[in-house]
Order: C-alpha cells, then structure tokens, then sequence
C-alpha cells in the first residue's frame, strides 16, 4: 500500500470514528509532514459526493453528514425530547445575527422580554455562550454562538447564516429588523442548568 492510499484512509477513518468536525490541523496530526491534506480532503469530497453520506466542512472542520436528499428517510425522534419554543428560536436567531449581544438587546430587537430559562435551554445544547461584558453601566453579559452551533445547523462559519434578503425571499423574515433561522429542532428534556451571568467577566485589560 503507498503513502498516499494510507493517509486518504486515516483521514477517513479518523472522520468516521469523530463525534464532531475535524479541523484540518487535526486531521495533519496523524499524516506524515509531507501528505497532501487538501487534496486528500478533495478526493474523498468527491468519492462520498453520490453517496449516501457526504464529506461537508461544517463549524470550521470537516465532517461526514448524511446526504441533504436522504435526511428525512433517518429521522428519527428522542424518546424523550421537547420542541424549541418560539422564544428560544427567535432568542438564538438575534444572537446569531447580532452578537455579541446582551440580554436587554435581545429584548428590545424582540419587543418582549426574554427569561432566563430561555438562555439556560440554549447554552444547555451548547449553541450559546458569554463572551465578556459590555462596557456600560451593570456591565451586561454578552453571549455568542458556538462551534456547536454551527455544527448543529450546518454551518461552515457564522457568515453562511442567510442574509435579509434571502430569508425574505424565502418567507421566514418576522420582523424588519429581527431576521429568524427557520429551524426545527428538539432538546433532551433532561438539561444542566446555565451558571450565573455574574460568573462570566472580562478580564480587565492590564
């Protein structure tokens, strides 16, 4: 067997056993120094291309998912499971369009206010997190998307997300100034709750 029919089998050994995407300097850390990741990556790009699971670059990785035509043929459902409420969708979409964004922000691009328990769900599944504090008076949490996030949705990076005009264009805008991800998705029921905001504070410059 020749190197390069060895590396173009690790890689997709390695992709395989992942539960999440590997990024490409991880994947370089099981090759030896001269192997030719990008068109490694290519090549089974290509050969999984018809197949009934794809190589995809997702969340800043790759990662095989299963082809976009046959999703609905393997869903299947938790046993136990909870839809995303209409508040935590809306809640996640202003965060992935506007972060980093505190609370207060959230409710005045919603109009209502927002519960706590609404973030607890979200940074439970790991599609959130705080990044730092404002620097305004009560010097607010600000939260982000995660990897996870992108993960999740499918997601290369964060500029993938739709921009106004297409989800106009598509029928999912709400709002005029609150583009929503038109997402439906479920959440284990039995979830860790979020840590205090007071905990997560920015480091003060030196």
């Amino acid at each position: 067997m020749d190197d390069k029919n060895r590396d173009l089998r690790v890689v997709e050994a390695l992709l395989f056993a992942s539960k999440g995407p590997l990024s490409e300097l991880q994947l370089a850390e099981y090759l030896d120094s001269g192997a030719n990741l990008p068109a490694i990556i290519e090549t089974l790009s290509g050969e999984y291309r018809d197949r009934g699971i794809n190589l995809i670059q997702v969340a800043g990785g790759w990662a095989f998912r299963t082809s976009s035509d046959l999703s609905h043929v393997l869903h299947r459902e938790a046993e136990v499971e909870r839809k995303l409420s209409r508040a935590a969708i809306e809640t996640l979409s202003i965060i992935a369009y506007h972060q980093p964004v505190t609370r207060i922000e959230i409710e005045q691009i919603r109009g209502v206010s927002v519960s706590k328990g609404t973030l607890d769900i979200l940074f439970s599944a790991g599609w959130i997190m705080p990044r730092g504090r404002r620097n305004t008076p009560g010097r607010p949490a600000t939260w982000v998307t995660t990897d996870g996030f992108l993960n999740h949705f499918g997601l290369a990076q964060i500029d993938d997300l739709p921009n106004v005009d297409e989800l106009r264009a598509a029928g999912l805008l709400d709002r005029e100034n609150a583009p929503l991800l038109a997402v439906e998705t479920t959440l284990d029921a039995d979830e860790p709750a979020l840590p205090d905001e007071e905990a997560f504070v920015e480091p003060e410059p030196e």
